[in-house]
């Protein structure tokens, strides 16, 4: 038997985790760069950061290939999966337990650059830096 705490301890040691700077930085120089919010929607509906698109955790997997970034494009799923896997892909939650198990989760899907913000939203926030409410 194992708790939630443990399982976000396992998925922190096989994933990458980025800071808010890195994630600020990355979303002001690099418009390749996607920011995926995985709360839940009443979440993502108080406040999120300008250009994330939310998929909560629970449908990700199901619906990433429906980004905008690749929805425009009318490709197949697999297409769709491996053009969004070419780009950094953030995750960000509350606090960085949803954003790391969901990083786990595409990194088994095979994407490489994908990224959970350690200290999720209450970092941001925290660090007073912008939101759309």
């Amino acid at each position: 038997m194992k708790t939630a705490q443990q399982l976000v301890a396992e998925a922190k040691a096989v994933i990458t985790e980025a800071s808010i700077t890195a994630l600020h930085s990355a979303l002001n120089a690099d418009a390749e760069s996607i920011l995926i919010d995985v709360r839940e929607p009443a979440e993502f509906a108080q406040q999120h950061i300008v250009g994330a698109v939310n998929y909560p955790r629970g449908v990700l997997e199901m619906n990433i290939h429906n980004h905008p970034k690749v929805a425009a494009a009318g490709c197949e799923p697999q297409v769709a999966l491996q053009q969004l896997a070419a780009q950094p892909v953030y995750l960000i939650c509350r606090s960085g337990a949803r954003s790391a198990l969901a990083a786990e989760s595409l990194q088994r899907m095979g994407f490489s650059q994908v990224y959970s913000v350690a200290g999720g939203m209450q970092a941001w926030l925290d660090a007073g830096l912008a939101v759309k409410s």
